[in-house]
């Protein structure tokens, strides 16, 4: 379609519509202001950095243009500003000018050959004759000495019609001799001429020179009337024999000839099939040398039997010979060939097991000239193969491009803090390790030097500290070099040596830099220390401002005990004191408390479990203390308090004997003097054997264990088996939950003794915040106390509440029905524990009605003993089990003091 011209009505009509459809979506211009001053605003920068020629260029322009007025001007300034490009420094004046156009010279006749003799000399102006002299039916070769090449279009296949032969290629059939030659060279035909002897036994009889021709045929791969090339493998055809050899003497000869033709089909086809790893492409290149060196050789031995001008033995058994000395090679990479497309495993490093394997044997058996080759080979394809584990252990990242790999990316999110553990894995998913096996006694340090790296780079340690990585090679010539004491040591070990020392050099390197980052940016020992006043009790002053406040406000009835806010508050107030603590980092977590505990008023430590307190350590730190190890601090941080948590109970009640009470219920004030004692010792024995054995003895170990670690695998198996060591120490183990549950349960019977000496000595509790006594219920209880003393065998009604004496309140009488169950040391008990638990009775009060004080006493008295030895018969239990010294110490002690106390 041409175009329409300036005057033509498709062209205005186009036009028109153009102008409507920009005047109904004209946005808004450029500012003609703004591009004036950002223009002289150039023009001062031009003369600043003195270019002033530039400066003056551009005035000028500027001046012209004012008198060429356009509506677009200041958009086409606007976007020429916007396209220019640091036009101070890289604009010239030069680059500005106006080219000169190009003149051309105008053309004329007389230029074109003025005298009219050009092309005038030859035929060129005649007429041909197209039909003279040329039919495509008559075929001829034309001899002459100049050659006129042509371009003939390239085919697939040249038809036969267009085939010139040469004359001097045909026979004129008088050559009889010629043409008998050739028939009997074609043994293959049934007529031919040198088929001779009995036709009945199916014999054809040929030469040895014809045997000779299709045994090196045969071992090319190519198609022969002697042998038959199957799918699997090459079968002979015993119609043929030789005339000078028995039948079974040649069928022989064929055999071992088939058998060597075998192995090399099996090359043969495998190098057919493409790979696309690159370790498998360098093998596959191998093996291709190796047939194509075979073919040179065979092709050296078939012109030795072409060339009729020199004297060559035909031999068929010295061919044999020759086959055999040039083919092992081929015969041994052919059964490793035949091994590897047998394996129904994908793992494609199964080639380098099966040539690691075939070195290590040429080596053994002394073969040096075969060794050498497979040596070569072999680090040809191990070289390949490596190029990902040495991208892995320099950069830390994974080249999927390489095939299969023995590390996958496994990060499901990008929490920094689980980097070393969940962010890359060992392929291990089949049961084995996918590496090959020379690889795998090192296969963890090449794991641990890439995460290395990658740890480093997210932590943005500068690239030259890491400048000092190995990168040798490993080829034949470095691990083997050519001396006569190398042949003597197994290749197995120099190669293992070799790379070893490799790994080794960048796994020391990164794990170096990386503990003295860990040490001197990231604070890993001060978070240690900060873990031992957060959760091990190193310092009782700061875990007894927390825990008073808690105990308090669980014995007062607050539900704010729990409030996380107020307790966050409370802990980063009183570890803020510490330099090793940052305490913006603290955060207590509270759980809901069980409706059991809830009713019971807080009267059993378990109610502490709701308590927990999290220390945010640093991202580096956190991979080497676990989430694991965390909850392992908790739990002990836990089973600390608890033991304080019935310490405090026991503590407040430090009685004071009335002037009035003199000879009053003095067998069961020495009783409840007794029980509060044992309660205390067992506290104190339990709290200082935690604290001033276990944990400080295995703190000291681990952190000599740490100091010792070569790299973060270390570091994490020190902590761990540290966090172990105190987890069964404190017997927090699974294993050793009935005697844990047995102390809970002893920690319980504190807290209720305490109950029950605050119902019968309230006016004499001991405020440890205020390190005073002080009276809760004042002389009404006082009054009390005698009168149940002058008429005890009268059945009345008395409870005294346990929170109203913390809150002081003058209400101490309260008649509820609880009370304790007298037929607990009856009831055959079948393990301790929550079996163990006092009687909960009125989380609130505590009632003599229907079980009197010395009763209770003696009843408290009962389980606290039967307690104390299944403990100690437990420990002993499974000290001689585990062999854990700190058990038996415990129970050596517990047993000691029991003994000896003697109480009414």
């Amino acid at each position: 379609m041409a175009l329409a011209t300036d005057t033509s009505t498709l062209f205005k009509t186009f036009r028109s519509r153009a102008g409507a459809s920009l005047k109904k979506n004209a946005s808004r211009g450029a500012d003609h202001f703004s591009v004036k001053r950002q223009l002289d605003g150039l023009q001062e920068k031009f003369r600043v950095l003195n270019n002033d020629d530039l400066a003056d260029a551009l005035s000028t322009r500027l001046d012209e243009l004012e008198q060429w007025r356009r509506p677009w001007e200041p958009e086409i300034l606007s976007l020429l500003l916007q396209l220019s490009d640091r036009p101070a420094t890289l604009s010239k004046v030069d680059s500005i000018q106006l080219r000169p156009v190009d003149s051309f010279p105008t053309l004329v006749w007389s230029g074109f050959d003025a005298s009219g003799t050009a092309y005038c000399q030859d035929d060129i102006w005649q007429d041909i004759d197209f039909a003279a002299e040329s039919s495509n039916d008559d075929l001829s070769v034309v001899s002459s000495d100049i050659s006129i090449p042509r371009i003939v279009p390239q085919r697939s296949q040249v038809p036969k019609d267009e085939i010139n032969v040469s004359e001097d290629l045909f026979s004129s059939g008088e050559d009889e001799a010629l043409i008998v030659s050739i028939k009997n060279g074609q043994f293959w035909k049934e007529d031919c001429v040198g088929n001779h002897g009995n036709q009945t036994d199916h014999s054809r009889f040929i030469t040895e020179l014809q045997a000779i021709r299709e045994f090196i045929f045969m071992l090319r791969g190519l198609p022969t009337a002697l042998f038959w090339h199957l799918d699997d493998g090459i079968e002979i055809d015993r119609r043929y024999a030789l005339v000078h050899s028995s039948n079974q003497a040649f069928l022989n000869m064929l055999r071992k000839v088939c058998s060597i033709g075998k192995k090399v089909k099996v090359l043969r086809q495998f190098i057919q099939n493409p790979q696309s790893i690159i370790f498998m492409q360098t093998f596959l290149r191998g093996i291709e040398d190796c047939v194509f060196a075979f073919d040179s050789f065979l092709s050296k031995m078939q012109s030795q039997y072409l060339l009729h001008d020199r004297a060559a033995a035909v031999s068929m058994l010295q061919l044999l010979e020759d086959v055999r000395r040039e083919s092992k090679l081929l015969i041994l990479l052919s059964d490793l060939v035949s091994k590897l497309t047998a394996s129904t495993s994908d793992e494609s490093f199964k080639c380098l097991d099966l040539l690691y394997d075939l070195v290590c044997l040429s080596h053994a058996s002394g073969d040096d000239d075969i060794f050498r080759y497979l040596a070569k080979f072999f680090f040809a394809c191990f070289e390949a193969y490596i190029r990902p584990v040495r991208l892995w252990m320099e950069t830390g990242q994974l080249d999927s491009t390489q095939g299969t790999f023995f590390i996958s990316d496994t990060r499901q999110s990008s929490d920094l803090r689980n980097l070393w553990h969940d962010w890359y894995t060992l392929d291990d998913s089949s049961g084995n390790l996918n590496v090959p096996k020379f690889l795998k006694p090192a296969a963890h340090k090449i794991f641990t030097t890439g995460k290395n790296m990658i740890f480093l780079r997210n932590m943005n340690v500068p690239a030259g500290n890491l400048s000092l990585l190995g990168k040798a090679s490993l080829n034949f010539c470095d691990i083997c070099p050519d001396e006569p004491s190398s042949l003597l040591l197994p290749f197995s070990g120099l190669l293992e040596a070799a790379f070893d020392k490799l790994i080794d050099a960048n796994h020391a390197l990164t794990s170096r830099i990386l503990r003295e980052q860990l040490d001197e940016q990231c604070g890993l020992w001060t978070s240690l220390q900060a873990l031992e006043y957060i959760y091990l009790g190193r310092d009782i002053t700061i875990s007894s401002t927390i825990d008073n406040k808690i105990f308090d406000l669980i014995d007062k009835g607050h539900g704010v005990w729990n409030d996380r806010f107020l307790l966050t508050e409370l802990v980063q107030a009183a570890f803020s004191q510490l330099p090793c603590v940052d305490s913006s980092r603290l955060i207590v977590r509270s759980f809901r408390v069980s409706n059991r505990d809830a009713e019971n008023g807080g009267r059993s430590v378990k109610i502490l479990k709701a308590l927990l307190i999290d220390y945010i350590l640093p991202w580096p730190v956190a991979n080497i203390i676990t989430k694991y190890a965390i909850q392992t601090h908790q739990r002990i941080a836990t089973f600390l308090m608890q033991i304080r948590r019935a310490k405090h109970g026991l503590e407040r009640q430090r009685l004071r004997k009335n002037d009035f009470d003199v000879g009053i219920d003095d067998e069961e004030d020495v009783l409840g003097y007794g029980i509060r004692h044992c309660l205390l010792w067992f506290i104190n024995i339990l709290y200082s054997h935690l604290t001033e054995l276990v944990i400080s003895m295995a703190t000291v170990s681990m952190q000599r264990a740490l100091s010792g670690a070569k790299d973060i695998d270390s570091m994490i198996a020190a902590h761990r088996a540290y966090m172990t060591s105190l987890e069964d120490q404190c017997l927090l183990s699974k294993h050793l939950a009935p005697i844990y549950q047995a102390i809970v349960g002893l920690l319980d019977l504190c807290i209720h003794f305490a109950d029950i000496q605050a119902a019968r000595h309230g006016e004499n509790q001991f405020d440890q915040t205020t390190r005073s006594f002080g009276s809760s219920t004042g002389h009404k209880y006082t009054l009390a106390r005698k009168s149940r003393h002058r008429h005890r065998q009268i059945n009345h009604a008395r409870s005294i509440s346990h929170f109203d004496d913390y809150d002081q309140s003058d209400d101490v009488f309260d008649d509820v029905n609880a009370d304790d169950d007298d037929d607990d040391d009856d009831e055959e008990e079948e393990g301790y524990g929550d079996e163990y638990a006092y009687d909960d009775g009125n989380a609130t009060s505590i009632s003599f009605l229907e079980s009197p004080y010395s009763h209770r006493l003696r009843n408290l008295k009962s389980q606290f003993d039967r307690l104390v030895v299944f403990i100690a018969a437990g420990l002993r239990a499974v000290g001689r089990v585990d062999g854990q010294q700190s058990w038996e110490m415990l129970a050596e002690r517990l047993e000691w003091k029991r003994d000896r106390f003697v109480m009414a």
